[in-house]
């Protein structure tokens, strides 16, 4: 089976490092990178993982160019939801009839990009494990939890057998991974917890188990949420357990990692706002719904990118 995995960013690494250690003899993995510099630099470096006190590195092969590759089976999309657009058409080249295509994205925006993904099935999952990346194909795996991958719309009987290899390999690499029915839900239940933590982390400057400390915090959280549960409930979307209290809990198992929100902010990059409470607020305005807080996330984060494009 050949694997793409498309954006070797905190998360593209990570999984990089799981699909070889996961894959089969007869499997093999290609990284595509748009950065000709760093797909070289990856192709003689490799990707070292890092764990607690461990250190594994993996060699990969890296391109830049989608003309150089032969037909792969399963593409995996690890770019911010910003690039996707931009990068399906990258992919263009190698995207056929007979690819799949895993979107692993913050929010969802990347949701209704039937148009971009040209004859390519799309299949679409969601992750809390944790991934930190140190510099150019060196990442930190900062927590363990689970993934689900899964189809919005009724797939054919190849790309279910391409989404089961994927299972089967992330699962082989170490990752809890799970095929489910109800992936719009997943994506939801991640969108609550991203709304109510990641904006804040990033606005205070604090790790996530800090906003279950700090005074008032707590209260825009559960607003953020709330106003998320409404649109959901406005568009039918089941909601899972209790979004506020699932949100805490995570703040609680992650009390020390670094949002990736927050890591951006940090490194004077663009975030993924607008695809996580940004979503919200053009989903409110479609819906009737109110969305203060939603929207008051929004303008800070925007502030902040302003101030530092302008450094």
């Amino acid at each position: 089976m050949q694997f793409l995995l498309v954006g070797p960013g905190a998360l593209g690494c990570l999984l990089s490092s799981v699909i070889i250690k996961g894959m089969g003899d007869h499997d093999r993995l290609t990284i595509l990178d748009h950065n000709a510099a760093r797909a070289s630099q990856l192709t003689k470096e490799g990707i070292t993982y890092h764990l607690a006190e461990e250190q594994l590195r993996f060699p990969v092969a890296a391109v830049s160019d989608p003309q150089l590759l032969d037909p792969v089976d399963i593409v995996i999309l690890c770019v911010k939801s910003y690039d996707v657009i931009n990068s399906l058409e990258f992919c263009k080249p190698i995207l056929s009839k007979n690819t799949l295509l895993v979107f692993l994205q913050n929010g969802i925006s990347h949701l209704d990009l039937k148009a971009h993904q040209h004859k390519a099935t799309a299949a679409f999952g969601t992750t809390t494990e944790g991934a930190t990346l140190l510099g150019p194909g060196q990442v930190r795996h900062a927590g363990s939890g689970t993934t689900y991958l899964g189809f919005l719309a009724p797939p054919n009987e190849q790309a279910v057998k391409l989404l089961q290899k994927t299972r089967e390999v992330f699962s082989a690499g170490g990752l809890d991974t799970h095929l489910t029915d109800n992936i719009l839900t997943r994506l939801w239940a991640k969108l609550f917890v991203n709304a109510g933590i990641n904006a804040l982390t990033a606005i205070l400057d604090c790790n996530n188990g800090e906003l279950l400390t700090l005074p008032g915090i707590d209260r825009r959280m559960k607003a953020a949420i709330d106003e998320a549960m409404q649109i959901a409930e406005k568009k039918d979307i089941p909601i899972m357990d209790d979004p506020y209290q699932a949100t805490r809990m995570v703040c609680s198992k992650t009390a020390k990692n670094v949002s990736s929100m927050l890591q951006d902010v940090r490194k004077k990059r663009r975030t993924e706002i607008d695809a996580i409470n940004g979503a919200l607020v053009a989903l409110g305005h479609i819906t009737g719904i109110d969305t203060p807080e939603n929207s008051l996330l929004c303008q800070q984060i925007k502030d902040l990118e302003t101030s530092y494009v302008r450094q």
